[in-house]
């Protein structure tokens, strides 16, 4: 490579930086005169690169928005952190129906990384284990994805063609407040207008989304994780759970997370310290109920089942096994 070639690449790689780069601050850093960045710049507009001009006393040169990617210049450092999201993102599997881009998208940066790069990439890939098994989860179309995302920043309706949990397929409208990662699946959680509730649809069951005219006004109280949150402890499952446990929000939390539960957190008495324990109500859907006992005992809190009388008796047969196993020699 010619050192002006170079020197041209270093140019693109100042201005992929962010921001206005004045001609004097580009010269110092690139060793050559004010004239000759100028006609550096050239040769990154022969090239399709979209370098902007900016006049006044601040001005000076800045990238701007084109039709296709310019070449794009990453350090080590950079390729680095970019290589271990996209690992991370297919391992969580927080990734789109193109699937296929990430992984092309990591060869090509592979490809040309330095070899001493390379290796250090190739240590932390062989040393870096993790806790759960590669996603398996179905993912989002990406032009659903970004059509949703569009109308969420814009607070515009959509309409969407949407198959639920049972194969029963509608078309619904939304108005969309934002989009959530949760679980290794996104979802977009929202308004349904006819019936005035909110609601949380899986992105990957969204066959097709498109932008209706007009506009809504963000709601006001929860953000759309606690929305999420709040939906999936309230969801129609075959059975209500209604408990009272006694003890602080963050102990029952820490076994009943608000994704699976709803706790009622009355005001404190006045002058009353709100860490201090006292019974909560805790309510919560769920479709089986062999998995409560043993949170429960976890738990470690005194609590008293209100609903149902099914769960009151799996808890005793539950103590009854723990105690039987305990008296064994």
């Amino acid at each position: 490579m010619s050192r002006p070639t170079g020197r041209v690449l270093t140019l693109l790689e100042l201005l992929q930086s962010g921001g206005i780069r004045t001609v004097a601050e580009l010269a110092d850093q690139l060793g050559v005169d004010g004239r000759t960045v100028r006609r550096y710049v050239d040769h990154l507009i022969d090239l399709d690169v979209p370098v902007e001009a900016v006049r006044g006393r601040y001005g000076g040169y800045r990238l701007g928005p084109g039709y296709r990617l310019p070449p794009l210049m990453l350090s080590n450092d950079e390729a680095l952190a970019v290589l271990l999201g996209l690992v991370a993102g297919r391992r969580a599997g927080l990734m789109t129906t193109a699937d296929t881009a990430g992984e092309t998208a990591a060869a090509k940066i592979r490809r040309v990384l330095p070899e001493r790069v390379a290796r250090r990439l190739d240590t932390v890939l062989e040393s870096l284990a993790f806790t759960t098994s590669p996603g398996e989860f179905a993912t989002p179309d990406a032009g659903v994805l970004l059509t949703i995302a569009d109308a969420v920043r814009h607070r515009r309706p959509v309409s969407i063609r949407y198959t639920d949990r049972d194969g029963r397929r509608s078309e619904r409208r939304l108005h969309p407040y934002g989009i959530v990662a949760h679980s290794g699946r996104w979802y977009v959680t929202g308004t349904d207008p006819e019936i005035g509730e909110d609601r949380t649809f899986r992105l990957d069951r969204i066959a097709d989304a498109r932008t209706l005219p007009g506009s809504f006004e963000a709601p006001v109280g929860p953000g759309p994780a606690q929305r999420v949150l709040s939906g999936f402890a309230t969801a129609e499952y075959r059975h209500q759970v209604t408990l009272r446990i006694h003890g602080t929000v963050e102990q029952i939390r820490a076994r009943l997370p608000a994704s699976v539960a709803s706790v009622d957190e009355p005001a404190p008495a006045a002058g009353a310290d709100p860490e201090t324990e006292r019974w909560l109500r805790v309510e919560l859907r769920a479709e089986q109920l062999d998995w409560l006992p043993p949170v429960l005992a976890s738990l470690d809190r005194p609590f008293v089942i209100e609903c149902p009388d099914e769960l009151r008796g799996l808890v005793i047969a539950f103590a009854d096994r723990l105690a039987s196993c305990a008296r064994q020699a």
